[in-house]
């Protein structure tokens, strides 16, 4: 495994901001381009390898992302996570829309889109052979949305991340490496395999979850604002409400949080008139210190140098 390299556009100016990230993964999956419709544009990339494996880990603001197709004497798959935001797929075989949780299995043999909003993802590039091995009909699956939420999808997406987490493991033998391929290879074909479910179920599901992040949204100030106050607005279980954010990848407290400071870091650069500490009351938090703590946990610096840099 390569160490996991990171790549940010916040030390580039902002007029080539969009120029290096085109340089960038296109170094990384040849053909590949970005276009963005805002003035401004911020990225933040993980790069790594394991065994046959080519991954990455990209976060950035909502972007257009297109590849061309690519001649290859092995074919191969790319496989797209939506690890938060939402995407539009366009391949010659059609168009899924994707949500949080959700992926798509494509081929990079042939010219394919990403209309993202804000977003995070997982995407990997592998052989295509071991998995149709274990995927019969695996090119009817091909370009589809695929639903995460199955206990397969789960754990399947745990692995990535936890390939992720593992950081530098170049020493490792190539035994080592040829494991962790199969064990990626037996997991993706246990979330494709079950990644289907009845319309009528996932319809459902939509709404509950579209109404539980618009609480989320209109209460961020609320500090009393947790699982059990969403239930209760809800009127379902808070085992319902824990699984409804496993299927986005995350818990309740997580996507709280995440909300909490994404929208503190906007504020701070839109109202440089406010105190760091009034703003952190505004979105939820109790503790200004604890606030400073999770600020630079998430964004990797405080909120006064964000403010700073940003303006």
């Amino acid at each position: 495994m390569t160490a996991v390299q990171r790549f940010a556009t916040d030390a580039i100016a902002p007029d080539q901001r969009l120029g290096f990230w085109n340089d960038l993964v296109d170094r990384i999956y040849t053909g590949t381009y970005v276009k963005t419709r805002n003035a401004t544009f911020s990225g933040e990339m993980w790069s790594w390898n394991v065994g046959d494996l080519a991954m990455i880990r990209p976060r950035s603001t909502a972007s257009f992302v297109g590849r061309q197709g690519q001649d290859a004497a092995d074919e191969r798959l790319i496989l797209h996570l939506q690890c938060r935001g939402t995407s539009l797929y366009r391949e010659k075989r059609g168009e899924s829309q994707l949500d949080t949780g959700d992926f798509v299995i494509g081929s990079p043999h042939h010219a394919y889109s990403l209309d993202l909003s804000a977003h995070e993802l997982l995407v990997v590039e592998f052989p295509r052979a071991p998995l149709a091995e274990r995927v019969p009909g695996l090119d009817d699956m091909l370009s589809k949305r695929l639903c995460g939420a199955t206990p397969g999808g789960r754990v399947f997406h745990d692995f990535l991340r936890s390939l992720w987490h593992q950081g530098d493991q170049s020493a490792q033998d190539p035994e080592w490496q040829e494991g962790v391929s199969s064990v990626f290879y037996d997991l993706a074909a246990l979330a494709v395999r079950g990644a289907v479910r009845p319309e009528t179920r996932q319809a459902g599901d939509h709404a509950l979850r579209d109404r539980v992040v618009a609480l989320v949204e209109a209460h961020l100030g609320d500090p009393a604002l947790r699982t059990t106050t969403l239930a209760d607005a809800c009127h379902t279980s808070v085992r319902t409400i824990q699984n409804l954010f496993a299927t986005m990848g995350t818990t309740p407290s997580a996507f709280i949080l995440e909300r909490r400071l994404q929208r503190a870091a906007e504020r701070i650069v839109a109202s440089p008139g406010a105190s760091i500490t009034e703003i952190a009351f505004e979105m939820g938090f109790n503790d200004s210190a604890y606030f400073a703590r999770c600020f630079r946990q998430r964004f990797g610096t405080t909120p006064r140098d964000w403010r700073q840099h940003k303006a």
